[in-house]
């Protein structure tokens, strides 16, 4: 049952099907695959985009006492909206990195306007 029934391609699967937890392949594609490639472009194209937010809220905060540069999320969603409907979720993948600082788990327009994001 190695080989995929369904693919034109005659060759044997290289790896085996399942992978136990622990191991260093676990849960990742094969290397040198297309999905491998795919998972890479993504990658690099949400660290693009990550730049380009906090390139925003340097452009458009104000600089505070402590030399950050903060924005309500507010005024940063009026502006980004424009460029990209997924702030959020660009948002909190700089928190992850952090390159942002803002409270709460999840922001919502309308509701999280006057939260304030800081550049750090």
């Amino acid at each position: 049952q190695r080989k995929n029934p369904f693919s034109s391609d005659d060759r044997l699967a290289s790896k085996p099907v399942h992978t136990q937890r622990g191991d260093p392949t676990y849960g990742r594609p094969p290397e040198g695959s297309r999905t491998e490639q795919r998972g890479k472009d993504a990658h690099s194209h949400v660290g693009k985009e990550v730049e380009e937010l906090c390139l925003i809220i340097r452009n458009t905060g104000q600089v505070g006492e402590d030399g950050h540069v903060s924005v309500t999320f507010g005024q940063l969603f009026e502006t980004y909206v424009t460029i990209s409907n997924k702030v959020v979720g660009i948002l909190l993948r700089a928190r992850k990195h952090g390159l942002v600082h803002f409270e709460g788990e999840m922001l919502w327009q309308g509701k999280d306007d006057d939260v304030v994001i800081t550049l750090l």
